[in-house]
């Protein structure tokens, strides 16, 4: 089942549940995905990939606005939406750990051959399609920069 299916008959259950937040979050996620198939201007439906880069930014603005709540010392406002960040999170393949995110960089930059902070452009690019959805593009920033340098 893709994962727009998903995402609908989560909003069922979370409707028969009444669960406020997470119904709060899938309904922000499908009209995330409707705004995008209507930008592709084709019938079709977005793929997989692009879907998953959808729940990834969802995910990450919640995160960052929990961030900032918590800073401003909100935490009623930041509790919501790390509770949504969760619920969106289930949708997203288990992430990498750091190792497991170093191999591929280390495979990455040894097929490029890769030797300085010049390529980092060119091993984030191979790097970033190869974890698509598996590896936060900052924690693959931060291994790319580490060993290159």
């Amino acid at each position: 089942m893709g994962l727009q299916k998903q995402v609908i008959e989560q909003m069922k259950v979370a409707m028969k549940a009444k669960d406020t937040v997470a119904l709060t979050a899938l309904r922000a996620l499908k009209s995330a995905f409707m705004i995008a198939n209507t930008q592709t201007g084709t019938a079709t439906e977005i793929s997989e990939e692009e879907a998953l880069k959808i729940i990834q930014k969802q995910v990450k603005q919640r995160k960052d606005s929990a961030a900032v709540f918590t800073e401003q010392k909100r935490d009623d406002l930041a509790k919501p939406e790390l509770e949504e960040a969760t619920v969106l999170e289930q949708f997203l393949p288990e992430a990498l750990s750091e190792e497991e995110i170093a191999k591929v960089v280390a495979e990455v930059i040894a097929k490029t051959n890769a030797t300085g902070m010049k390529d980092m452009g060119k091993v984030m690019g191979i790097v970033s399609k190869e974890l698509a959805g598996k590896a936060d593009g900052a924690t693959i920033s931060t291994i790319v920069k580490k060993t290159l340098a």
